[in-house]
């Protein structure tokens, strides 16, 4: 499956980019169908980094799906995140 048909935008706000430097971990906007393995198999393959873990919750005012993507310490989110043009 095409990572760029699960991984949809990353989420930018306030929160997320606290996230970035306190707990290496970005956010993205995903399709509501993709489960969490997907998530996880499309982002490394999207961006060669290992992921710990994966969160997702469902925004009940917008009903959008978001990931919280934790990276392995040996990789950096705010390098993946200067790559995509967040800084």
């Amino acid at each position: 499956m095409d990572p760029y048909s699960i991984i949809v935008k990353p989420q930018l706000t306030e929160k997320s980019m606290n996230a970035i430097d306190q707990n290496n971990e970005l956010t993205f906007v995903v399709r509501r169908t993709a489960n969490k393995s997907q998530i996880k198999r499309a982002f490394e393959d999207m961006f060669d980094v290992k992921v710990e873990r994966v969160n997702t919750q469902i925004r009940s005012t917008t009903g959008v799906k978001l990931a919280y993507i934790k990276l392995k310490e040996e990789d950096s989110a705010e390098d993946i995140a200067m790559k995509m043009g967040v800084f």
